[in-house]
């Protein structure tokens, strides 16, 4: 099957060529597409050269930051025209171990879509402060809970999708621009019925850059969560 790997990059400059030989060399048999968001540092620039130096990578360039959801959806647009099998979400900052693809793509076998996983056993954070931790883990149980799900680690942003899944799911309804958007394909993929598998993994703090994490990214998670938690349940209740 055909696989692309989806990097979203806005400045990561630095991290990218890591990232990028890692993947290449872990990997070979993948194609790697970046979407970058007009990143002022030159990361978009860096990502033309290393597509025009190998044919496996390519770049998607966008007219300017507008937020990790969509940017994936234009990678998956993008990737979904041009055939591919397989679609992976990956970060661009080293936290998601290229190594650590195969055993993603082998669980694909039995999954519509496949979650790299912190919170599994044999799942683990490196790096990490205590308070970051709980408070990922207290979001992945929030969530969880109230979308009724029994994935583990749903705020995880290392997976990978079968073409099928992501052609059942309505993309131009995703409005998910932060990293709420991974809580919301995963929910998508689970009110369609498809099996998703969790696989464990090692997630590492980045070693360069900024986070591009911020506060009113979690409040539009928690916000969305909280909405189609009590949507779902006014639903099930109407229909009875």
């Amino acid at each position: 099957m055909r696989a692309v790997t989806i990097i979203p990059t806005f400045n990561e400059l630095e991290s990218l060529p890591r990232t990028l030989d890692r993947l290449r060399r872990a990997v070979p048999h993948t194609d790697v597409l970046i979407v970058d968001d007009n990143s002022p540092d030159g990361t978009g620039g860096l990502a033309a050269e290393r597509a025009e130096a190998d044919s496996q990578i390519h770049v998607l360039h966008r007219e300017g930051k507008a937020g990790l959801g969509a940017a994936y959806i234009a990678g998956f647009r993008w990737a979904l025209d041009q055939g591919y099998d397989v679609l992976v979400e990956m970060d661009a900052d080293g936290s998601h171990r290229p190594e650590e693809l195969q055993s993603l793509l082998d669980a694909l076998d039995s999954a519509d879509l496949v979650i790299g996983s912190r919170w599994v056993p044999g799942g683990s954070v490196v790096n990490w402060p205590s308070h970051r931790k709980l408070l990922s883990q207290a979001g992945s149980t929030y969530s969880r809970v109230m979308l009724g799900i029994g994935v583990r680690d749903i705020t995880a942003g290392y997976r990978a999708f079968r073409r099928e899944t992501l052609e059942r799911v309505d993309l131009s309804t995703v409005e998910s621009v932060g990293y709420g958007f991974q809580v919301d394909m995963t929910f998508r993929v689970a009110q369609l019925g498809l099996r998703i598998v969790e696989v464990p993994i090692t997630f590492v703090e980045r070693e360069f850059g900024d986070s591009k994490m911020s506060g009113n990214i979690v409040l539009e998670a928690i916000g969305n969560v909280t909405r189609w938690g009590l949507a779902a349940r006014w639903s099930k209740l109407t229909r009875r």
